[in-house]
């Protein structure tokens, strides 16, 4: 039985492993990043139905996070042993190095839907890009790392301390494990909630920006926790709006020439007082639409994403994945769509206003088109309301 390595011919062992880990890990780096930036990017390895990619992925991730643990500490606590370190580094490029980089690749976009397989291939990305770094900093001297080369950044732009270094692979291992816990489903959720806190956030900010130079307030409420009954209190309520704001136009006052001096100096930032664009029917169009959307997304988060069948599928033939790529898609247009209108209103472009409030109004039909039969069979109570939406969505 040999005997392990001592002294310097430890620590040249441990040198060249350190070496051959950071090759391996730029390498699956470089691969499973390739998956996460290609959205047409599907694994060409045979795929296991019984295997949870999902699964392999935080078995790996947690295992990494506890190697990585190791070395941290093994790197600034005396005494300095290279056999360690390198134990540590056969175990990891052994088991959950290449478990990790697997994982990546078996959670095919046919299965387990686009999002949740590039998300995963980035996640897994920065665990190896961490861990380089963390493998990068294992000292070759002999030595234990000196206390500026554990705690310091050694200033901007330079290597961050061991510390810091170790610290951003945790969390990058816990994204990973977070995802994992998820689920499909569960991560697919959690996407909706942050799309339509978006929209929220938007409609806000739009708000905000038309009371800035008027004293009429919006008090309408987005949610009063009836998805399907506020459709019509919505666009009835904005009716009311628009009779009691013609009313007022029709008696307004002459502006003072304090007050035309402000419109122009401001053209650039609220809406003028003639408003020769129009934008304030516009403005109004837009939120209306925007509330309606908010709604669309809590109404589906309730009634289709919450219902979702087990994924991934059983069987490959299944159009639940394709049906819910495309409607994942358009729910995250949807938000940057509506971002894109807010900066026209800020510039003030009708013309601009217009263009993507009909690609909004297209975009906004069609998410709940797709979303209008249950994931199994033909009709359900989100049914009815999604027509209902279609039918005043077109109004708004």
């Amino acid at each position: 039985m040999a005997l392990p390595p001592t002294g310097d011919d430890a620590l040249n062992e441990m040198g060249r492993l350190a070496s051959t880990t950071i090759a391996l890990v730029s390498q699956l780096e470089t691969a499973v990043s390739k998956l996460g930036s290609d959205s047409k990017a599907t694994t060409t390895a045979p795929l296991d139905p019984s295997i949870d990619a999902l699964a392999v992925a935080r078995d790996s991730a947690t295992l990494i996070k506890a190697h990585a643990t190791k070395i941290s500490l093994f790197i600034i606590n005396k005494p300095f042993t290279p056999t360690a370190i390198t134990k540590v580094l056969r175990e990891l490029v052994s088991g959950p190095l290449p478990g990790l980089a697997s994982a990546a690749q078996l959670c095919d976009a046919n299965r387990y839907t686009q999002a949740v397989s590039r998300d995963l291939a980035w996640r897994c990305g920065r665990v190896f890009k961490e861990l380089k770094e963390l493998v990068k900093r294992i000292p070759t001297d002999g030595k234990v790392l000196s206390d500026a080369k554990k705690n310091s950044s050694f200033g901007i732009g330079a290597e961050k301390g061991s510390v810091a270094t170790t610290g951003l692979l945790w969390s990058a291992c816990d994204d990973v494990i977070t995802l994992a816990n998820l689920g499909v489903a569960g991560y697919l959720m959690r996407k909706v909630e942050q799309f339509r806190d978006t929209l929220k956030d938007i409609m806000e900010e739009l708000k905000e920006w038309s009371e800035e130079e008027s004293d009429e307030e919006d008090e309408d409420d987005v949610d009063d926790g009836s998805e399907e009954e506020n459709v019509d209190e919505v666009v009835h309520g904005s009716a009311d709006e628009d009779e009691a704001r013609a009313g007022e136009s029709s008696t307004a006052r002459t502006p003072t020439t304090q007050e035309m001096l402000d419109d122009i100096m401001n053209s650039n930032t609220h809406i003028p007082r003639d408003d020769p664009e129009r934008i304030r029917p516009k403005l109004d169009s837009c939120l209306r639409r925007l509330r309606l959307t908010v709604l669309l997304y809590q109404a589906a988060l309730k009634r289709r994403f919450k219902s979702l069948p087990p994924l991934p599928p059983p069987s490959p033939a299944d159009a639940t994945i394709a049906r819910v790529d495309e409607v994942m898609s358009l729910l995250k247009l949807l938000p940057e769509r509506f971002g894109s209108i807010a900066l026209a209103f800020y510039d003030l472009d009708g013309g601009q206003i217009d263009s993507l409030m009909d690609q909004c109004f297209l975009e906004a039909f069609a998410a709940s088109e797709l979303l209008v039969k249950p994931w199994a069979g033909n009709k359900d109570e989100f049914t009815d309301w999604a027509l209902k939406y279609q039918i005043e969505i077109k109004k708004a």
